[in-house]
């Protein structure tokens, strides 16, 4: 797949996304990075168009007639439009604009279709030079074509079928009977390079799927389900970036649960195990709506939200405390009571970056401690101060080096 880390749109016309779809039950990034490979890259780009273009000039040259004339000024016009195409989706997809997909998959199509011309206009003349280098053209184009689109198996069988289709009725008016053959053959052919296609699209998307799978449980807390330090590390930093883009505020609460070490040494690690999923499940029905959601550590939680205020982060805050204020229900009828401290650090008013944040957030929560515990603490001034001259200190690791 594109490992340039461009981002090409899906397409939006109700034919060309039914001619790119991939079939049922492929998440979305999976489709976008499918969409992607559509585009391929320059040097295989300037192959098909040189194979193309100097193909159906050379015929004219040789032909001198109208027709092929017409041809090959067909293939100049739809080559130079798709390279414009081409270079407008690179420069979008540079900057994460809308790419001109429709169109990119319609002049593909176009092409497939004047290659084809050219193929049927040869074939049909009798002239066998003619139309060996246009069949040899195309014939290169349907195996460029599988190789290069099984991302998208329909555009490929669209693009195979408008490329040898237009022989078919050439061979009937070149009138040659040992060409007959052709009409049984061109439609296996088409046959065999579609199957080809969507056997291939089904194995990509079947890796690709297991990949992103993979991936996503890397950034999973195996205990609770919810994010582990990658995982948050990652939407902290989506966060980031879209508050630069939409100036959106964001509240970061760190979590430690007080007295959870006597719970694992009085009933043991499976009780223990079961009260941080309950604690877990807590979360997700005090913050449904929360960005992300994480166990950082043995018994650290973290809860990242958008579009708070400093009141809003701190009753969100308390409302976390009070998840600890009766005992939490354990093993064979077993209960156990602890407390739930929280700090709190504000974006932008205490930082723009991840470890900055963190940071303020960890001294937030340290003065919730020092407090009596079981308490909510804001990022003050002296939290900032703390915080910084500890990470000019020490020089603090990077968030997330560590799931």
């Amino acid at each position: 797949m594109r490992g340039d880390g461009l981002a090409f749109s899906s397409p939006q016309w109700r034919l060309t996304r039914w001619l790119a779809d991939v079939g049922p039950d492929v998440s979305d990034d999976v489709r976008v990075a499918l969409i992607g490979e559509l585009y391929g890259s320059w040097p295989i780009f300037a192959a098909g168009i040189i194979n193309s273009v100097l193909t159906s000039g050379v015929i004219a040259a040789r032909e001198q007639s109208a027709p092929f004339v017409a041809w090959f000024a067909l293939e100049v016009v739809v080559c130079a439009a798709r390279l414009i195409v081409l270079s407008i989706a690179f420069r979008a997809a540079r900057t994460g604009r809308q790419t001109p997909t429709d169109l990119y998959i319609l002049l593909g199509i176009a092409w497939s279709a004047s290659v084809g011309l050219g193929a049927g206009l040869s074939v049909a003349s009798g002239h066998w030079v003619s139309a060996t280098l246009a069949c040899l053209s195309g014939a290169a184009m349907v195996g460029g074509t599988c190789f290069r689109n099984f991302n998208a198996p329909r555009l490929a069988g669209a693009m195979t079928l408008f490329t040898i289709g237009p022989v078919v009725p050439g061979v009937a008016l070149a009138r040659e009977p040992l060409l007959y053959l052709l009409f049984l053959q061109m439609p296996l052919y088409f046959w065999a390079m579609s199957a080809g296609a969507f056997r291939l699209n089904k194995m990509l998307v079947t890796v690709l799927q297991a990949k992103r799978h993979s991936e996503d449980q890397a950034r999973l807390d195996a205990l609770t389900g919810l994010r582990n330090r990658a995982g948050l590390v990652d939407a902290l930093d989506a966060r980031i970036i879209a508050h630069q883009n939409d100036g959106s505020r964001f509240a970061l609460l760190y979590l430690d649960l007080d007295h959870f070490k006597p719970v694992n040494d009085t009933f043991g690690h499976a009780a223990g195990d079961m009260l941080l999923q309950t604690i877990a499940q807590s979360l997700h029905d005090i913050a449904p709506t929360a960005d992300a959601i994480a166990r950082i550590g043995g018994d650290e939680f973290v809860v990242l939200t958008s579009d708070v205020s400093p009141e809003d982060a701190i009753a969100l805050g308390e409302r976390i405390t009070h998840i600890a204020e009766q005992p939490i229900v354990l093993a064979d009828g077993a209960s156990a009571t602890i407390g739930i401290s929280v700090g709190i650090a504000l974006s932008p008013d205490h930082g723009s970056d991840a470890e900055t944040l963190l940071a303020l957030a960890d001294a937030a929560l340290y003065e919730a401690k020092s407090a009596g515990k079981s308490c909510c603490r804001l990022a003050s001034t002296e939290t900032v101060l703390t915080a910084l001259r500890k990470l000019a200190r020490h020089g603090a690791a990077r968030p997330g080096a560590a799931a």
